[in-house]
């Protein structure tokens, strides 16, 4: 096993907005981030995604070998392109999430992986946190805090902020930099905002057979149904205190919702709904964040990032803005994840999934394992 106190990371993430396979190598040693190496992207074709959405919804227990296994092959094609990293981190595809009930269920088997790269894999991070009780998600709020202190010691800004992910669903992360460690009280509060990118992309697909509303063009010419925004709002969920989590199709009645509006209305209105829910999230945090940085697809979409910028009181910009990767922050984060669990380092804590004391999650396959 590794022994090193810097190890080069690769890794490896596949959301629930089924766009593709994002891959990033880091240099960390499960503090700080030392070094930001090459990215890498995999599109899946229209039948690798058919095959996916799929098998949404379904369990360990159900027939999901045919997609755990093009789950394999495809993220074994996309690391092998990182021949020096010495580690990959391997989330593997969601296709369930339900904590407090049957648990997480993510396709793909880091054993295979491992044995087909030849070197070790991290992977199956999610399941020690629900197994304690914690939502099991948002996992990526440990990178932020990395991210927020790369921010603070290069740029002076100390001051708390937070960072929101629009992919399928929303997460947002509240991070005070000033804070010694992530695990620590009051370092983090982190939990999934309501659907971002998933309704609009399962909505454009269904109607028009195109993956997702390009530049938010679609929305932009639509116009939002302010009473179905409203009656969206005053579900349960949203006034749950964090942390909390949702399941990518948490809210599929959204399109059932919409389905008697033209497509650009229905856009609009689903984008105004994501918005929305993130403005009705900010309000959980413990003090407002000075700004937010946005990364995920979502930030792709002026008309997404427009109507957030008028329903919050602070700046909203592509993390881009402060030098990040805002395709790769995922993959990226599941990198650092993957060395702070080959370090016995936490991974998560009370205030990012909601588990009851900090836990290092995330199984080691070595590559003869």
């Amino acid at each position: 096993m590794l022994k090193q106190d810097v190890v080069r990371v690769v890794g490896l993430m596949s959301g629930t907005s089924l766009d593709g396979i994002d891959a990033a190598e880091i240099v960390t040693d499960g503090h700080r981030v030392l070094e930001f190496g090459p990215v890498a992207y995999r599109p899946y074709t229209d039948a690798e995604r058919a095959l996916l959405k799929g098998a949404m919804g379904r369990w360990q227990d159900d027939d999901v070998a045919e997609v755990a296994t093009m789950v394999e092959d495809l993220h074994a094609e996309v690391a092998a392109e990182f021949a020096d990293a010495d580690l990959v981190g391997f989330h593997g595809q969601t296709l369930a999430h339900d904590p407090g009930g049957r648990g997480t269920h993510q396709a793909g088997d880091g054993a295979e992986l491992a044995r087909a790269l030849g070197k070790p894999v991290v992977w199956d991070f999610r399941s020690a946190d629900v197994m304690m009780g914690g939502q099991g998600a948002p996992l990526a709020p440990f990178y932020h805090f990395a991210l927020a202190q790369h921010l603070a010691r290069h740029l002076g800004a100390d001051a708390p902020l937070a960072m929101l992910n629009l992919g399928g669903v929303g997460n947002l992360t509240w991070i005070d930099p000033a804070a010694s460690a992530p695990e620590m009280d009051g370092a983090l509060l982190a939990f999934d905002t309501g659907p971002a990118n998933a309704p609009i992309n399962d909505l454009v697909s269904t109607r028009t057979g195109a993956a997702f509303d390009a530049q938010g063009a679609l929305a932009a010419s639509g116009t939002v149904d302010q009473d179905m925004v409203e009656r969206f709002m005053h579900h349960a969920y949203f006034y749950k205190v964090p942390p909390k989590s949702l399941d990518r199709d948490a809210f599929a009645d959204l399109l059932t919702d919409v389905a008697d509006l033209t497509l650009q209305d229905a856009c609009a209105t689903l984008t105004a709904a994501a918005a929305t829910a993130i403005s009705q999230a900010v309000t959980f945090c413990p003090t407002p964040p000075s700004h937010i940085l946005v990364a995920g697809g979502g930030r792709l979409n002026p008309t997404m990032m427009s109507m957030i910028a008028q329903q919050v009181p602070m700046t909203v910009s592509a993390i881009e803005d402060v030098g990040f990767d805002g395709d790769q922050l995922e993959a990226q984060a599941f990198a650092y994840l993957a060395a702070r669990v080959l370090k016995g380092l936490p991974t998560s804590a009370p205030g990012t999934t909601g588990v009851a004391a900090a836990i290092g999650g995330g199984t080691v396959s070595g590559p003869a394992s």
